[in-house]
């Protein structure tokens, strides 16, 4: 991120994707529907964002999940020097099934307000395509930008939903099979791959909350269309082999969720990290 007046908005901007997940706190959720009785499961967490070890950013985030739907929301503000330079907020909200034992999300709307200025993402989605996505106030055009074209908006996730791992089988969810994916996600703007990979266990102990085992997957940026080639930011994040998702199960489920998140950065290393990972297991009540 070398463009350092622009590194709150950066963080901002990257807070919609699951690289910087923990900036935001919890804003609602949609209620679940009446099902039959079926294990599920609920996350309560909140997180402390720092960069070089100051503190830029406080949030939390709760997820709900069933057998076959689930949903999430957030919102939140920067903190500390961050918030002294040029404060920001936001907040979002995303919602789908689980089709085939993977997430299938049906919508999803972040707004950031950064300053006196704010943007509005919206996206619908269906069978795993975009069906319709807008971003208010309407960005200006660069021609230099990669077009997003229909194929780049066909098997896809929002940034929320990629920010989840669903994990296949039987056994211990938190192992290495769950970094073995490459998540495709679109944001409204721009449409990246997050390829995973099984880095190696740890053990971690929230303030409250969960303390146990988590896997840790390094995770290396892919853009592939909505972005301009020559931005330095987007270079050099790409460049980056040192970026690291720490997960942590969701209770009742085969779910798991970032309990850190390390990115290096020229300023020094960006880390969001959950102070408490509130995780029950829930069963839904039938008629």
């Amino acid at each position: 991120m070398p463009r350092f007046p622009k590194l709150s908005w950066m963080l901002s901007r990257t807070a919609q994707t699951q690289l910087c997940l923990g900036i935001v706190a919890v804003a609602g959720l949609l209620a679940m529907c009446a099902c039959p009785a079926s294990a599920q499961g609920r996350l309560d967490a909140k997180y402390e964002a720092t960069l070089a070890g100051l503190p830029i950013g406080k949030g939390a985030w709760v997820v709900d999940v069933s057998e076959d739907q689930y949903s999430a929301a957030v919102s939140g503000a920067t903190t500390g020097l961050m918030k002294s330079i040029g404060g920001g907020n936001g907040t979002g909200t995303s919602q789908g099934r689980i089709t085939a034992g993977q997430f299938a999300p049906l919508s999803y709307i972040s707004t950031v307000n950064y300053g006196k200025k704010a943007e509005v993402i919206r996206i619908t989605l269906g069978g795993g395509n975009i069906k319709d996505s807008s971003i208010e106030p309407k960005p200006d055009e660069n021609p230099d930008r990669i077009p997003v074209t229909e194929a780049h908006r066909r098997n896809v996730l929002d940034p929320m939903t990629g920010a989840l791992l669903k994990v296949a089988g039987t056994g211990d969810p938190v192992g290495p099979e769950a970094c073995r994916k490459t998540l495709s996600v679109f944001d409204g703007r721009m449409r990246y791959d997050l390829r995973l990979e099984y880095k190696r266990m740890e053990n971690v102990k929230a303030e409250k909350g969960y303390h146990g085992p988590v896997v840790v997957c390094a995770v290396y940026f892919t853009p592939i269309a909505g972005y301009v080639p020559d931005r330095a930011s987007i270079k050099y994040v790409a460049a980056q082999r040192n970026m690291e998702i720490w997960f942590a199960p969701i209770a009742g489920t085969r779910v798991l969720a970032p309990f850190r998140i390390t990115i290096p950065t020229p300023l020094g290393t960006g880390m969001i990290e959950a102070t408490e990972f509130i995780s029950v297991q829930k069963t839904a009540k039938t008629n």
